[in-house]
């Protein structure tokens, strides 16, 4: 039997740290005791915590709290929100959006740009990060498009953007001159459902997207999988008889309810079958406009598909669940390089 490690203590203070920062995300602005408080940390502890993260340009005192009397106590310690910037990046085909937020998640800025004549998608999306971060220098990009997107190397294959080229990721980091990350669309609207929004706190569950395109995004063991090549969840190559499943999904917004949700069953069905994820969320502006409406009669056509409980539930995420996982994978990059 080997030996119990133990952690140093640079390691423990970088834990501390890290567990600090965490918190002032959460809560915002923070006095010394509310941190002992929370942390469990004692007072020679958070004080040198304070000190280190203060020195290190982390946070700030942004006041004081009305709750006590002026002094040490009472000042409050939160997050310096200018200390790095990211951007999320939604790729489409006629066109892209881009968000700029600061390490705190705060908005910062944002770009939109519609697909020209004659497409150059690293021209598109660089103009309007530069735009969006209007002279500041971003820490992480993370774009999602649509298409396989290879887990390791980041080359893209199967995508259905006009002007797409496989070596798009490497060809925005030249451009952009910064760390950019390249995701499928889908699977970052699934990190959204998974942190903010109809998937929160569930360990297991599959995106089915409905949009201008279908794919799905899968969510077991409360990790997000990609699959060997990057391909998990592509079923818009599946068929339905003899037909194929995107054929069956453009047709949806001419079907009246009970029909609509009839086809969507018959593309869900089979990630049930295989995974049994317990939940399919319905997403994209089709999952989204359906509403409860359409999730509820989507469950009722399953429970008759098949055998193992499935809950349905529409998106929640506004304003575009892509983005919205997009800032958050670029937030949580950044974080991990700048608080440990």
């Amino acid at each position: 039997m080997g030996a119990v490690k133990t952690a140093t203590p640079r390691m423990a203070r970088a834990i501390n740290d890290r567990l600090a920062l965490d918190l002032l995300l959460e809560h915002g602005p923070l006095s010394a005791p509310r941190l002992r408080d929370l942390t469990g940390l004692s007072r020679p502890t958070v004080s040198d915590l304070i000190e280190r993260l203060r020195a290190d340009g982390l946070i700030e005192a942004t006041g004081e709290s009305g709750e006590r009397r002026r002094g040490p106590n009472a000042r409050l310690y939160g997050i310096v929100t200018g200390r790095a910037h990211v951007a999320g990046v939604d790729l489409r085909r006629d066109g892209v959006q881009v968000s700029v937020a600061d390490i705190a998640g705060g908005a910062a800025g944002s770009a939109g740009r519609p697909l020209g004549a004659e497409p150059d998608p690293v021209a598109l999306v660089a103009d309007a990060v530069q735009e969006a971060a209007d002279g500041t220098v971003l820490h992480t990009v993370v774009v999602g498009a649509p298409g396989l997107v290879h887990p390791r190397t980041g080359v893209t294959a199967g995508g259905l953007l006009p002007g797409g080229r496989p070596d798009l990721l490497q060809a925005l980091r030249d451009r952009l001159g910064v760390p950019v990350v390249l995701e499928n669309e889908v699977n970052l609207a699934a990190i959204a459902e998974h942190r903010d929004g109809a998937a929160a706190g569930r360990d297991e569950f599959a995106l089915l997207w409905l949009d201008d395109g279908v794919g799905a995004a899968l969510v077991l063991d409360g990790r997000l999988r990609r699959g060997a090549s990057g391909g998990a969840g592509e079923v818009a190559y599946l068929r339905a008889g003899d037909r194929e499943i995107c054929d069956i999904v453009e047709e949806l917004p001419g079907l009246g309810d009970e029909a609509a949700a009839d086809r969507i069953a018959e593309v869900a069905v089979a990630l049930v079958a295989v995974l049994d994820p317990g939940l399919v969320v319905l997403g994209g502006a089709l999952g989204r406009a359906g509403g409860e409406r359409l999730a509820a009669r989507v469950a009722e056509r399953l429970a008759v598909l098949s055998p193992a409980p499935t809950e349905v539930r529409p998106s929640v995420i506004a304003g575009g669940a892509v983005l919205r996982g997009a800032v958050l994978t670029a937030l949580d990059r950044a974080r991990d390089d700048l608080f440990g």
